[in-house]
């Protein structure tokens, strides 16, 4: 059975820091590019980082480049995404999500193109 598992959301003021893990089982995590969500109440789902199934390539939109860094380790079958200066308007329910991908290299950034998602995790940001 396929599990997604997000932690490390909460509260924090605007400009500080929050780290996301994503946890899975059930699928061969080495073999899928996984991505990073987020969705504010009245909003479309959004893309915000992607990494490679060798964790060497990243992908990010510009609304958080610069701030936001994804990374992944294989051998705990988890992704990390780490928020710097955070803003309020990026308060949402952030999800992590997996896509099986022959290519070690490709990152992926359209949410239809991911298969296995996670409950999502709340991130507050208070300005």
């Amino acid at each position: 059975q396929v599990h997604l598992v997000e932690s490390g959301g909460g509260l924090v003021q605007a400009g500080g820091s929050l780290s996301l893990s994503c946890v899975v089982s059930g699928f061969t995590f080495s073999y899928y590019t996984m991505g990073w969500f987020r969705q504010a109440p009245g909003k479309e789902r959004e893309f915000v980082a992607a990494v490679s199934r060798s964790g060497s390539r990243t992908y990010y939109p510009d609304s958080v480049k610069g701030r936001f860094t994804v990374s992944r380790d294989n051998a705990k079958n988890t992704v990390f995404l780490q928020m710097n200066n955070l803003k309020s308007e990026e308060s949402a329910v952030y999800y992590c999500a997996a896509a099986f991908k022959i290519d070690a290299n490709e990152v992926l950034t359209s949410i239809g193109g991911y298969t296995y998602w996670g409950q999502g995790t709340q991130v507050t940001v208070s300005s």
